[in-house]
């Protein structure tokens, strides 16, 4: 083997993703930009070198036009200048008062002008005025009339001018509005009436708390049953040494009491009669110890009804399935991998607790796209009380497909909360949650579980065999524990293994697919296995649901990229608003999915493809200038990739990425 080869060989095994050597830049300096990082992160800077608004590489020294001394930064300093960013504020904080009243944004052309009656409004309400003030339109085209017919943000939209008289009236496209109005593109909107019952507390939970109820007191029931059960065996052990003799039917034989101790076996529980009587074998009446009127085996049946022929039943084998993902995995983004092929979608992770309070942010996850034929809603929760009662709602007022339940959530929070992760430790909390909501809904009930919570102690193999007597119609495992986040390659074998015990309760598998090639190893690995959800991969390549399908590699140019990226923006504009608000909670969530979609390499780079997840490659040039840009690890080129789409960003707007590796160009 040469020595280039063993190079090579090194480079692969340790993560790093092997270029063309045309395309690598081996003189690239890192260097700091200053709009990228915290407040507190500049402060400190500022503090120690004076703030002179240079850039620091990271070589330690600055990059500016004058001679300026050169420090190099502390260890403490770097170590600042790493890891993530925590409790990041939100990037754009728009003045109340600068907006437009809602009652006169939406007023066409041949409707009266409407008067506010909310004498302490505190929005502007001088068409004219507003008008007048407002920033100059980013495009002369509005996605939302042009496809809808009627743009709902009327005067605010930021591409009014195609669909505004100059007084501020909404123009309406009659016919195309009222085909729009006939087919329904959005799903699960907050009903106001729901809203005002759930912050009132007037919802009727009575069906839920029924199911609780009736699970809480036969839990109860099993425990005093096995406390009574033991303490009547230790008091059997005791009078072994003194035996007692009773006289049996006609013949006065003597009988040992602990004869007695096989009651369990020949005694039935008159399922009919609830006074605590029990049938036996030789016809006589026994009653139980204490206050326990049961004795013998306690099934679940009359705890948790099986209804499965009641159950809406749904064809998981085979599916690509969508991960659910927390803020990337929005209804923009979801509508683009059904594009490309993704059969089975899931909403963001949302708090149950949120949503019994009519909390309208957390109410956007439960949004579904017509586009999306079979989804479902990913819930959070730490009990069954508030887990079974959200269950109830959404079935009642939602078009869903099916419920998950979290396993997952690493956060620490959640997690030190006994949610997500935190519930796998908790498994008859875990137990009385699955039951109580697959009880309450005629919907299919998922779960999405890790392997554990610490990387050295799997769990997940002895939970599954319960889930689906529990009442689980699907389990997906994600091959690495909660300790591990993505540290770790995801275990197939393990996976495996789950599948296995679980069978045949449906489960998929999830972790490290960027490639048809790691779908097909994967069920390799793990041939039992149900189907494969994609998480990752699909934010890095959302096309991979195409390759996997068609089994090739696809060498996608970067201006099919941007066409991908304009496309979201639509759907982002669609969904969050074309005005002021919603450009930029679009260019907010366009930012943090170019956090992931950077990661990908074009195949025509590659030496060896396909790319691996936890590869990173060395610093290189694309084939053209856009290539390059879209390669670029630095939030500031994000910045400039948005403004070709959304135009310039806001003097006052600060977004700050999740890691702070991003804030180097």
């Amino acid at each position: 083997m040469s020595v280039l080869d063993k190079e090579t060989n090194s480079e692969r095994k340790n993560g790093v993703a092997v270029i063309k050597a045309e395309f690598i830049i081996s003189d690239h300096t890192r260097t700091l930009s200053l709009e990228c990082i915290s407040e507190s992160d500049k402060e400190r800077l500022a503090a120690r070198d004076g703030d002179n608004g240079s850039e620091y590489n990271d070589k330690g020294d600055e990059s500016t036009s004058q001679p300026y001394k050169k420090q190099k930064l502390s260890n403490s300093e770097k170590k600042r200048l790493r890891g993530q960013n925590k409790a990041r504020p939100p990037p754009f904080k728009h003045i109340r008062e600068m907006n437009l009243c809602p009652t006169l944004i939406d007023i066409s052309e041949s409707e009266e002008l409407p008067i506010c009656g909310n004498p302490k409004c505190s929005f502007l309400h001088d068409v004219s005025a507003y008008l007048a003030a407002k920033s100059p339109d980013l495009s002369s085209m509005c996605y939302v009339y042009s496809t809808q017919g009627r743009c709902p943000r009327g005067a605010s939209c930021r591409f009014g001018s195609q669909h505004l008289t100059p007084s501020g009236r909404n123009i309406i496209n009659i016919t195309l509005h009222e085909k729009f109005r006939e087919t329904k593109s959005t799903f699960n909107q907050l009903d106001k009436s729901v809203q005002f019952s759930l912050r009132k507390r007037h919802y009727d939970f009575s069906k839920s708390d029924s199911v609780i109820a009736k699970y809480d007191r036969k839990s109860k029931e099993k425990v005093q049953y096995r406390h009574s059960k033991k303490d009547l065996l230790q008091n059997e052990s005791k009078g072994k040494e003194q035996l007692t003799k009773e006289v049996s039917g006609e013949n006065n034989t003597l009988r040992d009491v602990n004869d007695r101790a096989d009651v369990d076996f020949i005694c039935k529980v008159d399922s009919e009669n609830d006074n605590g009587s029990e049938n036996c074998a030789d016809g006589d009446s026994v009653t139980s110890v204490g206050e326990i009127k049961r004795s013998g085996a306690i099934t679940d049946e009359d705890v948790i009804k099986v209804r499965t022929e009641e159950r809406k039943r749904v064809e998981w084998n085979g599916k690509l399935y969508l991960s659910p993902l927390t803020t990337v995995g929005n209804l923009p983004f979801r509508r683009i991998c059904k594009e490309f092929g993704a059969e089975i979608t899931c909403g963001e992770m949302a708090m149950a607790s949120s949503l019994l309070q009519g909390v309208q942010q957390e109410w956007a996850l439960v949004k579904r796209h017509a586009s999306e034929d079979l989804f479902g809603v990913q819930l959070c929760g730490n009990n069954p009380y508030v887990m079974t009662r959200c269950a109830q709602m959404l079935e009642e007022k939602t078009q869903i497909d099916f419920i998950d339940v979290n396993l997952g959530c690493p956060i620490e929070l959640v997690y030190q909360q006994g949610g997500g992760s935190g519930l796998l430790r908790r498994e008859k909390t875990l137990e009385s949650v699955i039951r109580c909501m697959s009880n309450v809904i005629n919907l299919p009930l998922t779960v999405k579980t890790r392997t554990g919570v610490y990387a050295n102690k799997n769990m997940a193999h002895a939970l599954i065999p319960n889930f689906q007597e529990w009442g689980a119609s699907l389990v997906t495992v994600h091959g690495r524990s909660r300790e591990q986040r993505y540290t770790k390659s995801a275990d197939w074998k393990y996976i495996e293994q789950c599948a296995q015990l679980g069978s045949p309760l449906p489960v998929f598998g999830n972790g490290d697919i960027l490639s048809y090639e790691d779908y097909e190893q994967a069920l390799v690995n793990s041939p039992t296995v149900a189907g494969i959800m994609i998480g990752r991969g699909a934010l890095i390549k959302p096309w991979i649901f195409t390759e996997v399908k068609e089994q090739r590699h696809w060498d996608i140019s970067s201006s099919d990229r941007l066409g991908i990226l304009k496309k979201y923006v639509n759907y982002g504009l669609e969904h969050w608003g074309s005005d002021t608000k919603g450009v930029e909670n679009t260019r907010r969530f366009l930012l943090e999915w170019l956090s992931f979609l950077h990661r990908y390499i074009p195949v025509g780079l590659l030496e060896y493809p396909p790319q691996k997840i936890n590869q990173r490659p060395p610093y290189y040039r694309g084939r053209d200038e856009l290539e390059t840009l879209m390669a670029s690890p630095s939030c500031a080129d994000w910045l400039r990739i948005s403004e070709m789409l959304l135009g310039p960003v806001p003097e006052n707007y600060h977004f700050l990425p999740k890691h702070k590796a991003n804030s180097w160009k």
